[in-house]
């Protein structure tokens, strides 16, 4: 149970003190009941809450697939630079989400932004081994000997040796290669880091696909959309 005060003012609809103020002025129903006390104790899963004639579309989580585009970082906030927060709408703020994980600055892709803390937890800790899939254009050819080298774990300048990793040579030229890259891991600049250590240069990196979840081909850089429930269940699954 949860006093209905809280639970408004969480979602955005003012202060308590706000809501105390609607509800001496008739504006909220919970069951098609008008609200005496602001104080109400409820259960918003359940219950059904009207503000001013208007349905409260009421959720404790938010889980949301962001097409990063480059230039904005995977953070809460910063001082300098924008961030992913920064390119939600304010109905999604307010539930104070963060990034899964984390992608570059100038890394595009499959990004998962929610308020799920337990969620969050799971998808990226390295003992659930969940996939990551990113295409990846090098400066240098790639061989069957980087291909070796990231199937037994690449060990990168700091020494860490990364778990065993999959690398699929999409194209293979002297003046570059279009690969792509499975890993289970979120190390700082890991995919980049990993083929520095094989001598060559990550000149673009995009994430397609987070665990069974794939890039929606449908949002442009900078846009995204909440997960259908079919697609929190899969998460969930892992």
């Amino acid at each position: 149970m949860e006093r209905l005060d809280k639970v408004l003012s969480n979602l955005g609809y003012g202060t308590r003190k706000e809501v105390k103020y609607m509800v001496k002025k008739s504006m909220i129903e919970v069951n098609d009941v008008v609200v005496k006390d602001s104080g109400l104790a409820i259960e918003p899963e359940k219950c059904k809450i009207k503000v001013n004639g208007e349905e409260v579309n009421y959720r404790k989580y938010i889980y949301i697939m962001m097409n990063k585009p480059s230039g904005v970082i995977s953070a809460t906030f910063d001082n300098y630079d924008k961030t992913v927060i920064d390119l939600l709408d304010e109905e999604y703020r307010i539930f104070d989400p963060f990034p899964v994980g984390r992608l570059d600055k100038d890394t595009e892709g499959l990004l998962l932004i929610t308020n799920d803390g337990e969620l969050n937890h799971r998808l990226i800790s390295p003992k659930w081994h969940v996939d990551k899939k990113y295409y990846a254009e090098i400066n240098k050819p790639v061989s069957d000997d980087d291909v070796n080298a990231f199937s037994q774990g690449i060990v990168l300048d700091d020494g860490y040796k990364c778990l065993p990793g999959k690398l699929n040579i999409i194209k293979s030229a002297e003046n570059g290669s279009e690969v792509e890259v499975i890993i289970h891991e979120g190390k700082f600049h890991q995919v980049k880091r990993m083929f520095e250590s094989l001598g060559k240069e990550v000149v673009f990196l995009k994430r397609m696909n987070f665990g069974p979840l794939e890039l929606d081909s449908a949002l442009k850089e900078g846009s995204y959309r909440e997960l259908s429930q079919e697609e929190v269940s899969i998460l969930k699954d892992i």
